[in-house]
This record gives structure tokens, C-alpha cells and sequence, in this order.
């Protein structure tokens, strides 16, 4: 990690926005992503007793989908119309993914879900890790393809390498990562995970 650069962007952000992201500035920003109203929804939609009905934890997640600011508007009716052609077989195997990313075993979910999505050519970093993400916004980080091969080039971080199959071994290492660089800044900055990518993107910029 370039600490150097890291510091030097915190500075930067602080001459623009003093209070961090509770300025006044960057307000219009995070209303219109509303991931605080977005991951209320989230916690209660995907509450572990909701697990008992896989038909509602498949609508349930293409409706997160289609609310989020973070998913592309070419991705969205793609999740959708998954949704629609799954077999029970396989919205089962999908609220098996979700239980496990968000309650049990981590790696398994992850693995799970990548292989789910794959079968409709939806395998993307952005979609796998959107509802985790959402569950818990000071743990669990939302994974962007174009911003991770930036901060990873920008921050001079060693010995890891993007490839666009998500695997959890690329994800436990890259929020391991990450989890260090906002050890290092303000807690006005990295508060949600999002906000904390967000502001290493601004930096890059």
C-alpha cells in the first residue's frame, strides 16, 4: 500500500469536504444512492427466517437489484428475467448462496452464488457482492470491477491480481486490503464501505 498517496488523498478530500461524508457538500450524492434506507430494506428482506421460502428470496433479490443505484441499468432486467427462468432446483441453490454469504460459511456462499450466476452469463463482481454489501455496510465491501483495478494500479497494492471471475480468495484479500487503508484515515471517511471506495475513486481522479 502507498501510504503516501493515501494520506495525500485524505488530506485533499478534507480541504473539499471538512466533516467528511456528514458534509453538507456531498449530501446530494448520498441521497441518491440511499444505501442506508436500501440496507434497512435489505436486513429485514433477507432476515435468516425468510430463508424458508427460496421463491421469496429470489424476488426479494432481483428487487434489491433493480432499487440500486450501484447496479448498471444494462444488468438489472438481465437479474430479472434470471429470476423468472430459474428452476426451483436452482433458486433453492441461490437462497442456499445468500444464507451462507450473509450467515454461515462465507466462502461457500461466495463460491455458490459465482457458479449460480454463471449459468446466465451474470457472474459479475457487482451482483455477487451487492446484497452482502447492503447487509452490513461497515464489513462487508461492494466489489466494482473498473474502481478495484484503479485503486489496486493507484495504491500500488502488492501481490494481488484482479481477474473478472469473482472468487472469495480474490475478495478476502482485497478487503483485507482495504480494511487497512481505512484503518488508516479518518472514521469520517470510512464508515460505509461504499463511501470509503468512493472516496479512494475520487482520489484516483
Amino acid at each position: 500500500m502507498n501510504l503516501e498517496k493515501l494520506k495525500e488523498a485524505e488530506a485533499n478530500f478534507f480541504a473539499f469536504y471538512p466533516k467528511g461524508f456528514e458534509d453538507e457538500a456531498l449530501l446530494p450524492i448520498i441521497k441518491r444512492h440511499n444505501t442506508e434506507k436500501i440496507g434497512k430494506s435489505v436486513q429485514e428482506l433477507f432476515a435468516s427466517e425468510r430463508f424458508q421460502n427460496p421463491d421469496e428470496i429470489g424476488e426479494n433479490f432481483s428487487k434489491i437489484v433493480s432499487k440500486s443505484t450501484l447496479i448498471s441499468l444494462f444488468e438489472k432486467p438481465k437479474v430479472r428475467d434470471m429470476i423468472k427462468q430459474m428452476s426451483m432446483e436452482q433458486k433453492d441453490m441461490l437462497s442456499i448462496a445468500l444464507y451462507q454469504l450473509l450467515y454461515g460459511k462465507k466462502d461457500q456462499g461466495f463460491e455458490i452464488m459465482a457458479d449460480i450466476l454463471a449459468r446466465y452469463g451474470l457472474a459479475k463482481w457487482s451482483i455477487v457482492t451487492l446484497i452482502p454489501y447492503y447487509y452490513d455496510r461497515e464489513n462487508n465491501f461492494f466489489i466494482k470491477p473498473n474502481t478495484t483495478k484503479d485503486i489496486i494500479k493507484f495504491f500500488d497494492l502488492q501481490d494481488i491480481v484482479y481477474k473478472p471471475r469473482p472468487t472469495y480468495e480474490f475478495y478476502a484479500k482485497y478487503t483485507k486490503l482495504l480494511e487497512e487503508m481505512k484503518a488508516q484515515v479518518s472514521p469520517l471517511i470510512g464508515k460505509d464501505n461504499a463511501g470509503f471506495t468512493g472516496f479512494l475513486m475520487m482520489a484516483m481522479k
